[in-house]
């Protein structure tokens, strides 16, 4: 599909008028006489090394043959055939094996090829090479009118052809495309009220994307391709939207509305989740960002300059105080042991009971009464005392009147 030239100065794309043999045109670029001459430059400058390469190699070779072998006329032969091989053989063997493009032409961006865009042939290559030697570059045949000639021939040709390719029937195209961006077209403040009123809940993002890209990329295109397309894209959209915009416009200017809008809304929404999770995230408010985007500028200095002296004279200089040695902690105090319980102290025992003595005994004890020691049991004891430490050597004292147990001292 090819495009109509634009209103800008820049070249259109087509221009080439390329027609394949199925009838379909071609969208190339014709190459002019600007970057021919760049391409040509370029080569002539890989041919003049590989001639001295070739005279060198040639040079050697002579050298080491035997005296008496290599004569005048072998000598020029020799220079015949590296001339032949450097300004004919050079474009044709790369033209023909490396898809009709040489060094210079691959380094610009252009390629030779037949009127009808097939590839170029051997026989158009070396009947464009053949042509350039006697006419054009080097021009053997009147070189400086052949070299006007030539000239007047690419700049009056509606392809830019020279001489070689009105006679081979070939011509040079471009292999890159030029490329030139434009930006997306704003809404029309006619359907700005009717924008705002627009249900885009079901306008797909696929779709979004589509019209963008139309609409960035319609200069690219020709009619009637070019509104067709447009219907086409128009004709989905209203589908999905609401409601019908006025009559009256093209269907580029109402895509153009319906994006502007969308992106539009989608702008406010996003302020919005902005504002609502910036307390809880301040690293996502929009004016830190703008804030971070700012060129950073060095805080004002507090207080006089630094050239300038200081008011307050210097303090004089002191020894400063041996640090004091480390205090070392209080040792804890040991607690005191605890105390034992003391013991249950045991009832002292009854009175010993009295009776009477018998006759013609002396009492022992005045009334007559002899004492009877009481039975008490071998395990009581009376205020034992244990060891402690006001006491550590006590022992177990046994009740008074009571005998020691054997065993238990």
């Amino acid at each position: 599909m090819s495009t109509a030239p634009g209103p800008s100065s820049a070249p259109a794309w087509g221009d080439a008028g390329l027609v394949s043999g199925e009838a379909v045109e071609l969208d190339v670029r014709a190459a002019r006489i600007g970057s021919r001459t760049l391409a040509l430059a370029l080569d002539v400058l890989i041919q003049l090394v590989s001639a001295l390469v070739l005279a060198g190699v040639a040079g050697l070779l002579l050298a080491a043959a035997p005296y008496g072998m290599i004569d005048l006329a072998t000598e020029r032969a020799l220079l015949t055939l590296g001339a032949i091989l450097v300004l004919v053989g050079y474009p044709v063997l790369f033209e023909r094996f490396n898809h009709g493009r040489t060094p210079g032409k691959a380094a610009v961006g252009l390629r030779v090829v037949s009127l009808d865009g097939a590839p170029v042939g051997l026989r158009q290559s070396l009947t464009r090479a053949l042509v350039g030697v006697a006419v054009e570059w080097p021009g053997l045949v009147l070189p400086l009118l052949s070299w006007v000639a030539g000239a007047a021939v690419m700049l009056t040709d509606a392809r830019g052809r020279r001489l070689g390719d009105l006679v081979a029937g070939t011509m040079v195209v471009h292999t890159r495309t030029a490329t030139r961006w434009t930006p997306v077209p704003a809404m029309v403040p006619v359907l700005a009220g009717w924008a705002r009123t627009l249900d885009l809940s079901r306008l797909d993002p696929g779709l979004a994307l589509s019209v963008r890209q139309y609409l960035a990329r319609q200069h690219r295109f020709a009619e009637p391709a070019r509104g067709e397309l447009a219907r086409r894209l128009w004709a989905e959209v209203a589908a999905v939207t609401a409601p019908p915009p006025p009559p009256g416009l093209p269907e580029p200017v109402y895509l153009a509305a319906v994006l502007d809008e969308r992106h539009h809304r989608a702008r406010h929404r996003l302020a919005a989740e902005r504002a609502l999770a910036a307390p809880l995230w301040p690293q996502l408010d929009a004016t830190d960002w703008d804030r971070s985007l700012e060129p950073v500028t060095a805080p004002p200095a507090v207080g006089p300059p630094a050239y300038e002296p200081a008011t307050t004279p210097p303090a004089p200089f002191t020894t400063p105080a041996p640090p004091a040695p480390p205090t070392m902690p209080a040792p804890a105090t040991m607690p005191a042991p605890p105390t034992m319980p003391a013991p249950p102290t045991v009832p002292a025992p009854h009175a010993p009971a009295t009776v009477p003595a018998p006759v013609g005994l002396r009492p022992a004890v005045p009334g007559g009464m002899v004492p009877v020691r009481p039975a008490v049991p071998a395990q009581a004891t009376a205020a034992v005392a244990r060891p402690g430490p006001d006491r550590p050597d006590a022992r177990t004292a046994p009740v008074a009147g009571v005998e020691p147990t054997p065993g238990r001292q």
